[in-house]
C-alpha cells in the first residue's frame, strides 16, 4: 500500500505496523528534531537526550531480532526511517545509522550468550555505539590498520593499543565495535572486539572541526592498554575484517537513506522557495530554467530512493546486494551533493546566508561522498563485481 507523507513523498509500506512506524517518525521529527536542528547545528550540539527518546521508541535497534530487544522490521522499512530522521537533521540519521552499524558485529557474530548479555541495552537501555576500523593511516586500505590487540596467557584478556580516527560519538559513544590486528599483516590478521566506552585507557581527542555535521562529534580514539576479556571477542580469530566488511555493505545503505533524506530537504525548501519568491512579477517558479532544474533535482531524488530500496528488498530476501550497496550509496550521495548544491543556486544570494538551511545542507552533503568508504571506494567494489579483482 502506498501512502504520501506530508512532504509529497510517496511510500510503499506493506503492513499497518510500518505505516504506524513511519508516522511516529515523522511525528518525532517535526516535533523534536527539526525545530532545534539550525541552532544545535550552529552551536555544534550532539543531542543526546534525542537519542534516549529514539531508543525509549524503539528506533535504535529496528532491523535487529525481537528476542534481544531489537524492533524485527526489514531493512526497506528501517532505511526509510533513516530518511526521515536525516531529512529533520542529517546529524540524527547518520547517528541512527552508526549506532546500528556498531551493533551489527554482535547481533551477526556474536555467541547466544553474548547476544544476551549485551544486546538488549545496546538496542534499547539508551546506550550508543561507534565503530571502530579507520585509523590515520589506514581509511580506504582498511586492511593495513595498525591497532593491535595482544592475548595476556593462553585463554586470558586481551590488551589492545592504537589509534583509531574518524570515528562517529568518539568520546561519547557507550560501546565501541573494534577491529584490532591479533595476527600477521594483512586482512586475515584482524579480529573484533566489544569494547566500553568507559574502559580504562580509552581516550578521545578533541573532536575534529568540520565543515559540516557539527553537532555530530568526530574524534580520534586511543587505545592504551585497553584490557578486554576474551568474552569479548566477536567471532573468530582472524574473522574481523570480514565481519567489517559485512557491516558495512549494510551500513552503506544506511548512508545512502541518510543523503535521500537530506536531498529531498534541499528539494523542498527550493520549492517553497520558488513558488513564493517573485521577480519580473511572478513567481521565479514560472521561469523554466528554474523549472527545469527543479525537475532534474526531483529525478535525481527519486532515483536514490529506488536505488536503496532495491537493494534494502534484495537484502531482506536473503540475496547478494553488495553490489547495489554501493551503487546506491554512490548515486544517492552524489546525487545529495548536487541537489544541495542547485537549492543554494535556487535561492540565490539567500541561499548563501545561514538564514536558511540550504547552505548547511550543502556543507553536510559533502561528508557523505566521503563516509562508509569514498566514492572512489565504491566504484572500485562495482567494478570487481563486474569484471573481477584487478590483475596483480
Amino acid at each position: 500500500m502506498a501512502e504520501s507523507t506530508p512532504d509529497g513523498v510517496e511510500r510503499r509500506l506493506a503492513t499497518d505496523e510500518a505505516r504506524e512506524l513511519l508516522a511516529l517518525v515523522r511525528e518525532i521529527a517535526r516535533r523534536e528534531i527539526a525545530p532545534h536542528a539550525a541552532e544545535e547545528e550552529a552551536a555544534g550540539r550532539f543531542p543526546r537526550e534525542l537519542f534516549a527518546l529514539l531508543s525509549r521508541s524503539g528506533l535504535l535497534g529496528l532491523p535487529y531480532d525481537p528476542a534481544h530487544g531489537g524492533g524485527g522490521q526489514p531493512y526497506e522499512v528501517y532505511l526509510q526511517v533513516l530518511e526521515e530522521l536525516a531529512a529533520a537533521r542529517l546529524t540524527v540519521g547518520l547517528g541512527v545509522s552508526v549506532h546500528t552499524l556498531s551493533c551489527h558485529a554482535l547481533a551477526g557474530y556474536g555467541t547466544d550468550a553474548q547476544r544476551a548479555a549485551h544486546l538488549p541495552a545496546m538496542l534499547g537501555g539508551g546506550l550508543l555505539g561507534a565503530y571502530c576500523l579507520s585509523e590515520p593511516s589506514a581509511g580506504s586500505d582498511a586492511a593495513a590498520l595498525r591497532t593491535r590487540a595482544v592475548r595476556e596467557g593462553g585463554d586470558g584478556d586481551w590488551v589492545i593499543d592504537g589509534t583509531k580516527a574518524w570515528i562517529t560519538h568518539g568520546g561519547i559513544a557507550d560501546f565501541c565495535t573494534v577491529m584490532a590486528r591479533t595476527g600477521g599483516p594483512g586482512a586475515r590478521g584482524i579480529s573484533a572486539f566489544l569494547v566500553p566506552g568507559d574502559a580504562p585507557g580509552l581516550t578521545a581527542a578533541p573532536p575534529e572541526r568540520k565543515m559540516g555535521m557539527k553537532g555530530s562529534p568526530t574524534a580520534q580514539l586511543h587505545f592504551d592498554g585497553v584490557r578486554v576479556s576474551d568474552a569479548r571477542r566477536l567471532g573468530r580469530e582472524g574473522q574481523g575484517f570480514a565481519i567489517a566488511l559485512d557491516a558495512l555493505d549494510s551500513g552503506r545503505l544506511g548512508i545512502a537513506a541518510c543523503a535521500v533524506g537530506l536531498a529531498q530537504a534541499a528539494l523542498d525548501e527550493a520549492v517553497a522557495y520558488a513558488r513564493e519568491r517573485r521577480q519580473f512579477g511572478r513567481p521565479i517558479a514560472d521561469f523554466q530554467g528554474l523549472r527545469f532544474l527543479l525537475a532534474d533535482m526531483a529525478t535525481r531524488v527519486e532515483a536514490g530512493r529506488a536505488l536503496y530500496l532495491e537493494a534494502a528488498r534484495r537484502r531482506d530476501e536473503g540475496r547478494p546486494f553488495g553490489r547495489h550497496a554501493a551503487m546506491a550509496k554512490l548515486f544517492s550521495t552524489d546525487a545529495a551533493m548536487q541537489v544541495t548544491t542547485d537549492a543554494v543556486q535556487v535561492l540565490g544570494g539567500y541561499g548563501y546566508t545561514a538564514d536558511f538551511p540550504v547552505e548547511r545542507y550543502l556543507r553536510e552533503a559533502k561528508m557523505l561522498q566521503i563516509v562508509e568508504g569514498t566514492n572512489q571506494i565504491q566504484r572500485v567494489v562495482i567494478a570487481r563485481h563486474l569484471v573481477g579483482p584487478e590483475s596483480r
